[in-house]
C-alpha cells in the first residue's frame, strides 16, 4: 500500500515508533508496534540511525513485522542519506522491498561525526536517486512549520521544500510543533510556493518536562507560554506531567481537525497509551471514525 494512495482518499492517523537501542530486543519493539495498531494508524513509521549504528538493519526488521504481521496498517521506513553510499542505500532500499515495504521517509540526518557527505549531500538528492531508481517506492519527506534549525530565513526553508518535492517526494511529514498557528502559516507558505503534495501533521503528546526541553531543542520547536505554565502547575508529579501532555495534545488534534488538515502523525516514544490517548482525541471529536 502506498501511503500517498491512502492520503488521495481519506484524512490519515499514523505513528511513530524508534528501533531498539541497549536492552530492548526487535521483538520488545515489534510488541510494541502490536500496542500501538490497536488505534488502527493507517501507518507506523519506523526511525533510523546511521552512520555505522546497527539500528538500520533494526530498522528493517521492524518495518518487516509492522507489513507483514499488520496490515492494513502499513510500514514507513526512515532513511537518512548522510554518511550513505549509493550501494548502502540500494542494499537498504532492496531489503524493505523484498520484505513488502514500499514506503520510505527521505531524510537528511543530523551532521555528526561519520556522517560525512558520501553521495548525498541533502534529501533532495537522496529523493531524485530514490524516484529514478525505485520508480515503486513512495517517498515521503519531512518539513519544518517553523523552519529548519539550519535555515533562518522562512521563505528560503519553504524553497528548499519545494525542491525537494519537485525532486520526486509523495508526501509530507511535519516536525513536531506546539503552536497550531506556526503550523497554519507553514501550510500557506506552501500555498504559496505551489508545493502541491500532501501535508501531515506531527504531533508530539509530551510526557515530562525533560522530553518537551529535548524535543524543543533538537527539532527547533518553540514552547509556548501556555505550556509552560501547565508544565508549572503539574510541578514535579510525573503522572500529572504527562496528563498536562495529553490534554495540551488533545486540543492541537480537535483544531487541527476542524481546519482540514491532510493527516495527523503522532509521536508516540513507544508508548502505546500515548497512541491510545490520541485515538480516543480524534474518535471523540469526528476525526476517526470508530
Amino acid at each position: 500500500m502506498r501511503i500517498s494512495d491512502v492520503l488521495s482518499t481519506k484524512q490519515t492517523f499514523s505513528c511513530e515508533i524508534f528501533p531498539p537501542k541497549g536492552d530492548m530486543s526487535v521483538d520488545t519493539a515489534a510488541d510494541i508496534a502490536h500496542g500501538i495498531c490497536e488505534t488502527k494508524p493507517d501507518w507506523i513509521s519506523v526511525t533510523f540511525s546511521a552512520g555505522g549504528s546497527n539500528n538500520s538493519a533494526n530498522t528493517a526488521q521492524i518495518a518487516a513485522r509492522i507489513q507483514g504481521e499488520l496490515a492494513p496498517t502499513a510500514a514507513l521506513a526512515h532513511l537518512t542519506c548522510l554518511g550513505s553510499s549509493r550501494r548502502n542505500v540500494d542494499e537498504y532500499v532492496e531489503k524493505l522491498l523484498a520484505s513488502g515495504v514500499t514506503n520510505v521517509l527521505a531524510l537528511r540526518g543530523d551532521r555528526a561525526p561519520g556522517r560525512e557527505v558520501i553521495d548525498f549531500e541533502y534529501a533532495a538528492d537522496l529523493v531524485a536517486y530514490l524516484k529514478a531508481k525505485y520508480p515503486q517506492v513512495c517517498i515521503g519527506a519531512a518539513c519544518y512549520p517553523e523552519g529548519h534549525v539550519e535555515c533562518e530565513d522562512l521563505n528560503a526553508d519553504v524553497e528548499h521544500l519545494k525542491a525537494k518535492v519537485d525532486a520526486g517526494v509523495d508526501f509530507l511529514v511535519t516536525q513536531l510543533f506546539f503552536n497550531n498557528e506556526d503550523f497554519y502559516r507553514f501550510r500557506d507558505r506552501c500555498a504559496r510556493a505551489r508545493v502541491k503534495v500532501p501535508i501531515v501533521a506531527g504531533i508530539m503528546p509530551f510526557t515530562s518536562v525533560k522530553q518537551i526541553q529535548r524535543m524543543a531543542f533538537n527539532c527547533g520547536a518553540s514552547i509556548p507560554a501556555t505550556v509552560v505554565k501547565r508544565l508549572v502547575a503539574a510541578g514535579d508529579d510525573p503522572e500529572a506531567q504527562r496528563q498536562a501532555g495529553t490534554e495540551y495534545a488533545c486540543e492541537q488534534l480537535r483544531d487541527l481537525a476542524r481546519n482540514g488538515v491532510d493527516g495527523i502523525h503522532i509521536y508516540s516514544m513507544n508508548k502505546p497509551v500515548v497512541a491510545r490517548d490520541t485515538y480516543d482525541c480524534l474518535v471523540d471529536c469526528g476525526y476517526i471514525k470508530g
